[in-house]
């Protein structure tokens, strides 16, 4: 068992007191006194070896700092910049861009569980309903489908956006690639599953323009925000660049939004019809 070092942000703020090139999250749990022959000690470590560490700590709690990834919650959505500015550093103590620490994921997992008690009890889906459809969208949304994402994302940065002088470098991680994604896939979860649930009823679950224009708009604006915060994603990363080829998506998102609204398709309702249908 490890001690649980404190982790607490300043009395001021996480913000304050920090210069413009510096993490506003509050500073990662490691050992200082041990950090510098730490680091070497990490250098020698495989994928293999650094998938074992997080899974390991996965089935102990109090190595994981929750506060550290709460703060970067809430920054994915005020700030999505903020998030990935400790990323350098990152490497710098841990010879890793990807987490070592599952205590995003954990938190992730309990929004799972509100989310999808939220949708069960909207769909009003018996509990047997509620365990496949929170299974759907953890393992298949989430899980699944985010690892085609990863390794599409992955295999584009490692082929077309390393700079000219990074070819012998190293290479993207596939590990930080997933990271970006659950980055990226935590503010349309809480958009399109938690504050999508208080307008269903009385808002888009009804055939006015008004309710498909508030629908796909709360769509629009979550891939809107899992494009950008994966495009801020890569560009922290030192030996990447044209990383703005990243939004390009934009420009057919916005053509299909407009095309929605006219050809009368409500996306949100659509979707949690299907919702609906796969779980029965």
């Amino acid at each position: 068992m490890y001690p649980k070092v404190s982790t607490s942000p300043p009395p001021s703020s996480p913000t304050f007191g920090r210069s413009s090139n510096s993490s506003p999250l509050p500073e990662p749990a490691v050992h200082r006194s041990h950090a510098n022959s730490a680091v070497w000690q990490r250098t020698s470590k495989s994928a293999v070896k650094k998938c074992s560490n997080f899974v390991h700590r996965l089935f102990h709690l109090n190595q994981m700092d929750f506060e550290f990834a709460f703060w970067q919650m809430i920054y994915l959505f005020l700030s999505p910049s903020k998030v990935y500015r400790n990323v350098v550093y990152r490497k710098q103590t841990k010879n890793q861009y990807s987490r070592d620490d599952p205590a995003f994921l954990v938190l992730l997992g309990v929004w799972f569980v509100i989310s999808s008690t939220g949708l069960s009890i909207v769909l009003r889906l018996p509990f047997i309903s509620f365990i496949k459809f929170l299974f759907w969208v953890v393992f298949i949304d989430c899980i699944a489908v985010g690892c085609i994402v990863a390794t599409l994302f992955w295999f584009i940065a490692n082929k077309y956006l390393r700079k000219p002088d990074s070819i012998n470098s190293e290479d993207v991680e596939w590990g930080f690639a997933f990271d970006v994604h659950l980055n990226a896939f935590f503010p349309p979860l809480l958009i399109l599953h938690v504050f999508q649930l208080f307008f269903f009823n009385v808002l888009i679950n009804h055939d006015w323009f008004i309710a498909r224009l508030f629908g796909n708009t709360l769509w629009a604006i979550a891939v809107i925000y899992y494009l950008y915060i994966t495009f801020l994603g890569y560009s922290s990363l030192p030996h990447l660049h044209r990383t703005q080829t990243l939004l390009y998506p934009l420009i057919p998102l916005l053509f299909f939004y407009i095309v929605t609204l006219i050809s009368g398709i409500n996306i949100c309702r659509a979707i949690l019809d299907f919702y609906n249908y796969r779980v029965y």
